[in-house]
């Protein structure tokens, strides 16, 4: 029997870089966080975030995302978006809302 194919890992999409560097100056704790300590609790290099902030990166892995979000204390679909089919992992800025959709 072979074994079945890999799947993707699972990515998320930075919905916005200004508002991950807002939430950073003011954690859900009230205290703010540098860059290269989120990637250190997180566990990622501190140029990842760097990237991130600047809008070099737009996606990471799902685990990647909760644990940015745990750490500074938000709400995962704050600053994520679940990439897909419904959102590409590169393109997330070019996406309009349903509602402002014209018929």
């Amino acid at each position: 029997m072979a074994p079945e194919p890999l799947q993707p890992e699972p990515r998320h999409v930075l919905l916005d870089p200004d508002l991950l560097r807002r939430l950073m100056e003011r954690t859900g704790t009230g205290h703010s966080i540098s860059g290269r300590e989120l990637a250190r609790r997180v566990g990622v290099p501190h140029g990842t975030i760097d990237a991130l902030l600047n809008g070099n990166i737009k996606s990471q892995p799902a685990d990647v995302a909760h644990s940015i979000c745990r750490t500074i204390g938000v709400d995962l679909l704050i600053l994520w978006a679940p990439a897909g089919r419904a959102v590409p992992t590169e393109d997330v800025g070019d996406i309009t809302p349903r509602s402002t959709v014209a018929a």
